[in-house]
């Protein structure tokens, strides 16, 4: 798996259910660095890390870009989600500036979207890609304890709990990353 983020790397484990695969995050293997997103789309970021390291160690990986699109906002933070406060993964000042950004802007018009693109590469170039979207709503405050990234923010249509307050199983079933990462298991399991 093309991340150093375990928290995503456990998630994405848990998500896939695939005891046959031996699923690592670059953090698990110390040896890769994984090199800038610098794509426009989630699609070319996630190609940039699951080939850099498919490339790296000779063995078929998986990435994912994912993102946080606000209606009002024309889509941002975007593409750039991890980074929107100024500082890649630092979650408290990406959502303190979205929440900023959102300040005085009613219940209704707080509408988003997380969007997920798993890609998986083999070293011999062929790709296979996975979408996952998740509607919902910005809350005004952060709420909740578990998950991470902008999950205290946001709250999924039909819910009336931020992705931070429901149980991991739970998130997992409606989430971005949960149905990305669940059709990826079942293309694996076809292949």
């Amino acid at each position: 798996m093309a991340s150093g983020n375990r928290h995503k790397v456990e998630e994405i484990r848990r998500i896939m259910n695939l005891p046959e695969w031996e699923i690592k995050g670059t953090s698990d293997l110390g040896v890769i660095k994984l090199p800038e997103e610098i794509g426009d789309t989630y699609e070319d970021n996630a190609l940039i890390k699951a080939k850099a390291c498919a490339e790296k160690l000779g063995l078929i990986s998986l990435a994912d870009d994912s993102g946080l699109e606000v209606e009002i906002l024309n889509g941002a933070p975007g593409v750039i989600s991890s980074r929107y406060g100024g500082v890649e993964g630092d979650s408290a000042r990406n959502i303190e500036k979205l929440l900023r950004e959102l300040e005085g802007v009613p219940w209704h018009l707080r509408r988003a979207r997380f969007v997920c693109c798993a890609l998986l590469y083999c070293p011999e170039g062929r790709i296979h890609l996975e979408w996952g979207i998740v509607n919902g709503y910005i809350t005004f405050a952060p709420v909740g304890d578990r998950g991470f990234g902008y999950d205290p923010i946001f709250i999924p249509d039909g819910y009336n709990k931020t992705f931070a307050e429901l149980d991991p199983e739970e998130k997992d079933k409606i989430s971005h990353r949960g149905i990305a990462f669940r059709k990826m298991a079942e293309f694996l399991r076809s292949v």
